[in-house]
């Protein structure tokens, strides 16, 4: 068969999937024995340095836990621990963060119920529809990626604008606007902290909008009969300031330090956190949005709840470049200004290929 040819099959492989509005868990649905084609990693992508590779996984390391209780007078300790996190790792899971067990607890089974909720029912907000506010899909990037990834995702915009609760579906609306009133406090509370750790004023983040907007996005990863083959989320890095992700205990989470692979084990209602693209660049590198990866897996459903903050889906004119406080001679600008649209343009125009978004914007030095 002909290059072509064999593009042709593969385009009509992935209309096919994106038709039928079912997502990955409609195939497996069927008793599959044998994942389809077009989720299938190529050999390429399985070289050290690749997208999707198997960098040995390190064991020695594990991601830093930050208890934010400051009950004792140890604020500065805080602080101190998220500018060591958030400098060198990028990643690390919050104790105390005010949120309820049960709120947690309730988010998840949301989440779980949505998705397992049959397929002409979840068919009604199936949508690649930019500007939709609530769609569910498989993969953002279905026809830019090499592969498709083993993962169904509910995608709902709940702020600046208030999301009227109707446009949620029944069996997560309520459970999904609680969470998002917690997650919002929570974010602004890490935000403050992150100015702090900075080196400027608790509401500098705030000022530069950081935490108005949120996007929560409900993962859905079926079990996998062949998880060697593919992945549950190709390695990325994430387009926001900051990333709030509640995860359930069956793992597969895993970041890139020092070039290998360290598992980010669930922690019973602790929340991970990870530095966003948009975060380094107004920090000028202080802080590292690094890459991350879901494995697939044999065992399942595993269910993950993303809050992603971030302005993409709201007009707005601010550029966002290096924080002027941050710059001296020492520290010139490493990153030109760029609207959040642009910058959001290019991130869902190239898809999850392994490549960081924030290398169009540096500024190109001579040496």
């Amino acid at each position: 068969m002909s290059p072509n040819s064999t593009n042709q099959a593969r385009l009509q492989q992935l209309k096919d999937f994106d038709e039928s509005k079912a997502g990955v868990k409609g195939i497996v649905d069927k008793g599959i024995t044998k994942i389809p084609s077009i989720f299938v990693r190529p050999k390429e992508y399985s070289a050290a340095g690749d997208p999707s590779s198997s960098q040995p996984t390190r064991t020695q390391f594990s991601i830093p836990i930050v208890d934010l209780a400051d009950t004792t007078g140890l604020h500065d300790d805080v602080v101190a621990g998220v500018r060591q996190a958030a400098e060198t790792v990028g990643f690390f899971q919050v104790m105390n963060h005010g949120i309820p067990k049960r709120v947690l607890e309730e988010m998840l089974a949301a989440a779980r119920g949505f998705h397992e909720l049959l397929t002409e029912v979840k068919a009604d907000y199936y949508s690649r529809e930019q500007m939709r506010k609530v769609k569910f899909r498989s993969n953002f990037d279905l026809y830019q990626t090499k592969f498709a990834s083993w993962r169904d995702s509910l995608f709902c915009v709940m702020r600046p604008e208030p999301l009227d609760p109707q446009e949620l579906p029944d069996v997560c609306r309520d459970a999904t606007m609680e969470y998002s009133d917690y997650v919002h406090k929570l974010g602004v509370t890490l935000f403050e902290l992150l100015s702090e750790a900075l080196g400027l004023k608790s509401d500098h983040l705030l000022g530069l909008d950081c935490a108005k907007g949120h996007v929560i996005l409900s993962h859905y990863y079926p079990p996998c009969p062949e998880p060697e083959l593919t992945m549950g989320t190709t390695k990325h890095s994430d387009p926001s300031f900051l990333t709030i992700l509640l995860q359930d205990q069956i793992g597969g989470l895993q970041v890139l330090y020092e070039n290998q692979w360290v598992d980010v084990p669930p922690v019973p209602g602790a929340l991970v956190v990870n530095i966003g693209d948009l975060l380094q660049l107004v920090s000028n590198d202080r802080f590292k949005s690094v890459e991350h990866q879901v494995l697939a897996n044999h065992a399942g459903p595993r269910v993950s709840v993303a809050c992603f903050f971030t302005l993409n889906f709201y007009p707005s004119t601010r550029l966002y470049g290096p924080i002027k406080e941050l710059l001296s001679e020492d520290h010139p600008p490493l990153y030109r200004e760029t609207s959040l649209q642009n910058f959001s343009a290019h991130y869902d125009g190239k898809g999850l290929d392994g490549n960081s978004a924030l290398t169009r914007f540096k500024w190109q030095r001579q040496q």
